[in-house]
This record gives C-alpha cells, structure tokens and sequence, in this order.
C-alpha cells in the first residue's frame, strides 16, 4: 500500500454503449491494456484511472457521459464514444474543455471536417477503403455498383468517397439504396425487390452488423445471393462477420467479398488473444462464442498509447481552470472547466510512437495511419483470403510478393479463385436484364429510301411488322456473339397512320426520355448526339461526301490531238525547238558548209534541223563538239517528251476519260448551285455551316429520286451534286456507278453506331462485338448480302484523274537541256574572242561602237578558213586539180580567173585575164584567195582612218573600202 500510494493517478474516461457486444470487446481489452501495460512499465509515476460511462446507444446520452466525466470525475481524456454520430458532439465539448477525445471506432470521413486538434482517431478512416473496393471492381471489368447504406451518419460519411473512387476507375452509380436503423422486414424486402428490377448486380453494403445480418438474410430470401450477384462488405461488417463467425449469418452471405483492414499475425497477437478470451468468458458469461475483433485491438493500442503520452505529458498540471460565470447560469455547458493539462496531454499523443498488437502505431494529424486491407471471401463458416490491397502496390496476392502486378492495374490475376454467390467459379459480368421479364425497346426509324440499311413492313392481315435491313442483320449478330443473352424487340419510330413520327435526332432523343432503350438503324455518330446518348463503335465507314455528274469530257474531234499537253508545256517546247536551233546555227554557220548560204537559206537550214529532231530526220551533220553535246542531250529530251506524247494520246484516243462536272465545293456556292440532300439527315446544318444558301437545298429520299435531280441538271429544276454519308453513296454508285462519282469527304463522322442510354452497360459488351464483326468474315458476309451485286460496279468505277501532261512533269529535262546549250554558247563566245582577238581589236581607237559592231559582226559571219573542215575541203580540191600528163589540157599562162569574196564568203565576181595575141581558147587558172581577205581587212581599216583624217564623207569611204577590198584582192590573185 506505500508502495501504490506513490502513484499519481490520472482520471481517464470511457464512454460507450455497453449494450453491445462489440463496446464489452473494447472495453475488456481497455482495461486489458491498462494492466499490460503499467505491469511493463512499473517504473512509471502515472497510473490512469478509468471511468466508464455507458452512453445508452444514444447521441445525447453520449454528450451527457461525457459532459459528467469532464465536470464532475475532470477527466484528463476521453477514450470514445463508439459511433461517429456521438463522437460528432462528444468533440466539440472535448474542445471545449481542452480534453482530448480518443476514438477507436467512430470511423466517419466527415468527422474530420471538423479538424479539432483534440480529436484524435485511433482507428482507420473509411474514406481509406473506398479505393480497395473501387479497385475491386476496376479489377473484374464490373461498369457499375449501387452502394447500399444505412441512413445516418455513418452510412452517408463514406458515400461521396465512394462514389469519386468508383467514378476514377470508370464505374457508375446509377442508384443509391438508404435503409433506415429502424426499418422493419418488410421494408427492407421492398428495397431488395426495386433493386432486384434493375439491371446491376453489384452492391456494396456499409452499414452497422445488426442491420446488415437483416439484409443478407433477406436477400437470400428473395433469391438475390444467388449466381449473377456481386455483393462486397465494407471493413465493419466484414470484419464483425468473420471474427466471430455465426453459421447462421455466414450461410445467408455465401459468395461476398469483403475489406477489412490488414493486421500482421504475430507471436504477441496470438499469445493475446488466448488470454483475452479467457478472461473475457469469465468477466461475460452471456456471450457466448464471442470473437476478437479488430477494434477491440483498436481500443487495446488506443490505451496503451494514451498511458504512454499521460506519462509523457507529465503531472504539472492535473488540475481544471474553473469558468467564470455568473451565478445565476443553469446550463452545464457554462460551468464547464478547462483542462490545464490537456495542451500538454495533445501534444505528446502527437508525438507517439510504438509497436502495438496492430502493428506500427503513431497519429498522422490526428489520424492513426493507414495500412493495408485484406480482401476476404466468404465461404462455408468463415471467410479466406483471396489477396490484399495497398495504396502503393494495388490489388497482389500476397505481401511483400516481388511478382505482384502495379497499383491499380485493373487486373484480378493477381487474387486467389473467388467463389461467388450460387457456388461458381465464373465472374459475374455484373449486370442482367430486369427480372420484370420486359423486353429491350428497340427503336428503328421509318423512311421511304434507301431501304437497304432499315426497312419497315406491316402486315394489314396480322397487323404484325417486319424490320429488316444491313443495320437490323449487323445488329442480331452482334447480339448472337455476346455472352450473354439478350431478349429485345424493334418498334418502329412512327405515327400510328405509319408516317415516321420525326428525324433521327428525334428518335435519338427518346432514349434520352426513356421511351426507347436503344436505337438501332442507320444512326451516324455525331457529337451534338452524344450529349445525352451513348453510341456503340461504328460499324460503316465515317464522313459525308458528294455526289456529282461525270462526263468524258474526250470528245473525239479534230483538235484532241493537242490535249496530252497542257499550254504551258507546248509553248515551252516550241520555244526550246527555236533556241536550239539558233545555238546548233551560231556553233556551225563558220566551220560547216551545210549551215552557210544565204541568210534566209541558213535560217531555214537551223530551224529545220531543230524540229526534225522531234522525230528524228535531221540530216544536216555537226561537226563542232559543243553542238554535238547540245543535240545529244536535247534528242533525250525530245525522245521522252515525245514517248509521253505517244502514251497520252493513245490513252486519251482508246479509254473513256470521265471527269466530274464539279470538283470543289467552293465551285458550287460560288456559282449559286442547287444541291440535293437526304431527308431527315444532319447534313443540311453542314451545308449551312459551309455557306450554302438555304433556298439552295433540295431534299430527296430515295436514290432514284437523287438520281432524276442530279440528270436534270441546276437550272432545270435539278441539282448539280448530292451531299451524303458514305454508307448511302456508296449504296447510289452501285446503281449509277456509270454516270456518277464520289469526291473526297468535306466533313468527317464516325459512321453509323447503335445507340443506348448514358452510362448503359450494353455500350462496351455491343462495342467489342461489332469490333470483332467488322475484323472477322461475318460483316463481309452480311454486306455481300444486301450489296453483293452492285459490288463489281463499285470496283469498276475509274478513278477521277487528269489525262494531260504538264510542264511539272518535264521542267528538270528543259532545265538539263537549256543549261546545256547556254554553255556550249558561252564556251563558243569565248573561244571565237580569243582566237580572233587580233582582227577583232580595232587600229584607230576614235572608231565609233556602232563600226566595232560591224566589224565584229563582218567577222562573225564568215567562214573559218583556219578550220579543220575547210581545210580538209581545200586539200581535196587541191589533189584533185588536172596536172600536165593526167590526159587533160595544158594549162595557158595567159589565162587567170580570180574570185573573191565579199563578207558573206560567196564568189561574187570573176576577173579573167586572157593575154593570148590569137585569142584562142585557153584554160583558166582559178586561184581562191579567201584567205587573203583577213589581211586585207587591215588595209581597209586603214583607209577607214584616212577618211576620219581627211573628212570624207560615209558613202565614199564605203565605196573606196568595196572598191579597194576589191582590187587589192585581184591585185594579190595576180
């Protein structure tokens, strides 16, 4: 007794509801703690002291225990209350008072909107396991879930959480299912059946054990615990459920899944639990079979960690400042004290760290940190564990494994076989058609064309209507390859005198309404569409194009022959034909005696060996090398110019060229053309949006119709071109693929889907069977069925192209080829200036440019004697000359011919001499002096200068130059 009277007690209070089982487990393993605890640690100068208070399962009885132990025992802390609704006023008063509030059980999200620095929760958050649950359902494919929770605070706390963390993961939550504390058995039956008239199968249920033992057992009553049903428990009911379990609530949720929060199995748990139980059927005999749950460990650590900061926090200070109030105050509320030692008591629970039957235990803000759940199944009289969820690794199958998968993989390879409600191994697909036995409403449209893709029939005699068409085939086999079956009927979208009963976008509109439950026809996916529906993947090409008239526009007549060419490519060859023939002319007219002769004569000569060419019959041979580089190079381009030629002509004169009469939209408005469009269709807001007028728009609805518009032409009641989707002009050309072609989309679609609800399960099932219809043979199949014979048309069609070939198929050769002769120019320029750089420098620099020109000019254009040609020439005509004893006649040496030459290179006279005193015949001796002429040129220039020197006028100056050009000539042949 002196030994205890050393002890500085600290009041503790405890607040519960000690009507329930689970608040008697928490309490026996508080006091549990208390005891462990101190007999550890006896060495320490506190001891607390607990105070229980049973808060009667009710908020204000849990205020008013509260309010008692801190006015009354002036309790330094509180551990409690056991719901989150008490927990919710027990806060503020703690805050009040400055005395910390410790809860192991008051799990709810919205508790910590509160943020009170003395409310510390030694338990896990709920909003913690909401991603264990969503990645449960990312992890088997399941599109929705409908939450089933109590209504009160600790049913609706988790339900925003929830909702965000399905909706990340892609799943919807298209009803939420709120069960009163206190509603009876047939109330709950009620709810069970609405829910069992929907289409999802996945429920999650958060709420207290007593209450969701009624509901399992009611449904299993009712037959919804059996195959094709999902339900998940969050960690309260699996963890009451499977801690102690009872044969005859674990019968009635055979198959569920359940989190509940992951706690290590170690040497100290096991060791505790047997002592626990021991003393807890001993302290409580009227429960029987009473099982360790995971708050009653929750409340042991809780203990143990307020004993440790209570240690901590030191005895300073025990006392309560009393509040100064007047006298005549009633409330309680008014008298209440402030805890001296509470800031210290908060501060050292912050800071608290240890190794609890719960594993690692320390307070986060306030908050005991997280771990990791365990994913549990139950089967027979328990549960097992098929796997764990962490936020850092995802779903695994075991902790700690190197070869689990990455978080939030949404993948469920990764857990042990699941046994699901009815006794199977196959996962439910989470969803079923109502048990009401209603059918699917299948909208279809009604139209007077193109009734290939849908088509209406009703039987007067039986009043019984047939749809059929490629969307209705496309549709019943899609349904045929989903695994699962799925009983529908069509109704068709009209009046009841059989009129359609509006447009597309009205017919899509009633599954927005819920008249319809899906739309199945030639729908096209548009955007303003998918605001308030879902469509399916599509099964048809995408995009609107258009229709126009084709024309062969080869007309055989006589000037087609021009066509292969354009314009440009004829001017430039011609004009590439006269430059070559001045350049072949400059580098032959001074060595080649077939480009001399008169001026005209040589003209004719240059220009006629250019166009020869072109196909081949020169015959006028070069002999310089840069005219023979140039006519190289230019006879491959005449060559494949020519070639081209040929091939287009011959194209153009055997196949039928069809051209479209329109080739650009911008055409059509701009001329103010009317155009066609299908009734009932989207597309007149595109034309509109184009700049199309309205007054320009004609509507037809059948192809024979667009067909009688498009023959008569814009401006005789018709229309120039039909704009359509694909699917339908394709549909067209297989009739009329002769007349008619098909330009390029000016606006893109996805092509025709079928149509559901938002967020309709269907969606996703339908979309990967129509994708692997359209990869596979059966889409092919079903169009062979309603296409097949046009077909052949379609591919027969030619292709819209131009037949004439233009300059910027050819403009490299003309490149290669001009280059080529501009070279051979400058080369000859520059040799012909060297080499008659003597002649070419005049003796008198006063000469005028104009006389330089002439000079030059004079020059330019006379032969080049000093040639290898010329005098080859001369060479021949000097071994062939008649020498004495060869058998002709003597020459007479009194006979000489002399010829000269003016600048042209042509004999212009002859001088003949004739000194016979007889005048007999003699023969003539013909001495060719041209190349005497050069020196002369000298002579001539300078007379030239004498004439500037004495003042002779022009014309006697050019008579004296011709005069004794002349003479000095005759004088040399002499």
């Amino acid at each position: 007794m002196s030994q205890i009277t050393t002890f500085i007690p600290v009041n503790v209070g405890v607040v519960l509801d000690l009507d329930y089982l689970e608040a008697n487990i928490a309490l026996s393993c508080i006091n549990m703690a208390v005891s462990d605890f101190y007999a550890n640690h006896g060495d320490y100068k506190t001891r607390m002291v607990l105070t229980t208070r049973d808060s009667k399962k009710d908020v204000v009885g849990a205020a008013a225990a509260a309010l008692d132990l801190i006015k009354n025992v002036e309790v330094q802390a509180i551990i409690g209350p056991t719901t989150s609704m008490q927990a919710n006023f027990v806060i503020e008063l703690g805050e009040k008072a400055q005395v910390p509030i410790i809860s192991f059980s008051a799990s709810s999200p919205s508790l910590t909107s509160i943020r009170s620095p003395f409310f510390f929760r030694a338990t896990q958050n709920d909003s913690t396991q909401v991603n264990a649950i969503s990645a449960l359902v990312q992890a088997f494919g399941w599109r929705e879930a409908v939450p089933i929770y109590i209504d009160n605070e600790y049913g609706q706390g988790v339900i925003p959480y929830l909702t965000d963390a399905l909706q990340a993961v892609d799943a919807r939550v298209p009803y939420r299912s709120v069960i009163s504390p206190s509603a009876t058995d047939d109330q709950i039956v009620a709810e069970l059946y609405k829910l069992m008239t929907m289409q999802t199968r996945v429920f999650i249920v958060h709420m207290f054990p007593s209450l969701g033992a009624r509901v399992f057992a009611k449904a299993k009553e009712i037959g919804m615990m059996s195959g094709g049903y999902v339900w998940i428990m969050t960690d309260g009911l699996t963890d009451e459920f499977l801690s102690s379990p009872n044969a005859s609530i674990t019968n009635t949720m055979q198959g569920a899944l359940g989190v509940r929060p992951y706690v290590p199995r170690t040497k100290d748990l096991e060791t505790f639990r047997i002592r626990w139980k021991r003393k807890f059927q001993q302290e409580n005999p009227d429960f029987v079979d009473a099982g360790l749950n995971i708050l009653g460990l929750w409340a042991y650590d809780a203990a143990t960690a307020l004993a440790l900061a209570v240690e901590k926090a030191g005895t300073g200070n025990l006392g309560f400042q009393k509040a100064n109030v007047s006298s005549n105050s009633s409330t309680d509320l008014s008298t209440l004290g402030l805890s001296l030692n509470g800031p210290n008591l908060v501060q050292a629970l912050s800071n608290i760290t240890f190794r609890g039957l719960t594993g690692n235990y320390l307070f986060d803000n306030g908050q005991l940190q997280s771990s990791a759940f365990q994913i549990m199944n139950v089967n027979g009289n328990g549960g097992r564990t098929i796997g764990f969820w962490t936020q850092t690794e995802g779903i695994v199958k075991t902790l700690n494994s190197k070869n689990h998968m990455t978080a939030n993989s949404g993948s469920n390879s990764d857990l042990s076989t699941v046994i699901w409600p009815g006794d199977t191994t196959s996962v439910p697909k989470g969803w079923e058609i109502p048990t009401n036995g209603k059918k699917l409403r299948i909208g279809v449209p009604m139209k007077d064309g193109f009734s290939e893709f849908v088509k209406v029939t009703r039987d007067p005699s039986s009043n019984t209507t047939t749809v059929t068409g490629y969307s209705i085939d496309v549709f019943d086999s899609v349904v045929k390859a989903l695994p699962y079956a799925l009983p529908y009927e069509f109704i068709p979208f009209a009046k009841p005198d059989g009129d359609p009963a509006g447009t597309y976008d009205d017919l899509i509109y009633q599954v927005y309404l819920k008249n319809f439950d899906a739309v199945v026809g030639d729908t096209t996916i548009v955007y303003n569409r998918s605001q308030y529906v879902d469509f399916t993947l599509p099964y048809t090409e995408s995009g609107v194009s258009m229709i126009v008239p084709i024309v062969d526009n080869n007309s055989k007549n006589a000037w087609v022959f021009l066509r292969p060419l354009t314009w440009d490519l004829w001017v430039t060859s011609f004009c590439f034909f006269i430059f070559i023939g001045f350049v072949i002319w400059v580098l032959e007219h001074r060595i080649n005696e077939d480009f001399r002769g008169p001026a005209s004569h040589q003209a004719g000569t240059s220009f006629w060996f250019s166009f020869s060419t072109m196909v081949f019959a020169q015959r006028e041979r070069v002999v310089s090398n840069l005219s023979r580089a140039v006519v190289i190079i230019w006879c491959v381009v005449v060559l494949i110019l020519t070639q081209s030629y040929t091939a287009s002509l011959a194209s153009l004169l055997t196949v039928q060229q069809l051209q479209p009469t329109v080739t650009d939209v911008h055409e059509l408005i701009k001329k103010g053309e009317y155009v066609g469009y299908q009734e009932g269709s989207f597309v007149p807001g595109i034309l509109l949006d184009l700049g199309f007028d309205k007054s320009k728009l004609i509507v037809y609805n059948s192809t024979e119709q667009c067909h009688d518009l498009l023959s008569k032409g814009s401006g005789n009641g018709g229309i120039s071109a039909a704009f359509d989707e694909v699917p339908y002009m394709r549909l067209f050309l297989s009739k009329y693929c002769s007349k008619y072609a098909m330009i390029d989309p000016t606006f893109k679609t996805d092509g025709f889907g079928f149509v559901f609800p938002k967020g309709s399960p269907l969606v996703p099932d339908v979309s990967r069977a129509v994708l692997n219809m359209t990869e596979g043979d059966k889409m092919k199949e079903i169009e062979n069925a309603w296409f097949g014979k046009q077909s052949r048309c379609l591919d027969s069609s030619p292709w819209i192209t131009s037949s004439s070939l233009s300059l910027k198929s050819f403009w490299g050769l003309f490149l290669i080829a001009g280059v080529a002769a501009l070279l051979a120019l400058i080369i000859f320029m520059i040799m012909f200036v060297y080499k008659e750089r003597k002649m070419l420098s005049p003796l008198e620099s006063r000469i005028s440019i104009w006389r330089k020109a002439q000079n030059f000019f004079r020059i330019f254009i006379q032969r080049d004697l000093k040639s290898h040609t010329f005098r080859k020439s001369e060479m021949n005509d000097r071994n062939g000359s008649s020498l004495p004893g060869m058998g002709g006649p003597s020459p007479s040496p009194y006979s000489v011919r002399a010829d000269y030459f003016h600048g042209d290179g042509d004999p212009s006279s002859t001088v003949s001499v004739d000194s016979s005193p007889d005048r007999q015949p003699s023969q003539e001796v013909v001495i060719n002096i041209d190349h005497l002429t050069n020196p002369n040129q000298e002579r001539v220039a300078a007379f030239e200068v004498e004439h500037d020197r004495n003042g002779l006028s022009d014309d006697s100056i050019n008579s004296l130059t011709l005069e004794t050009y002349e003479y000095v000539d005759v004088v040399v042949a002499l």
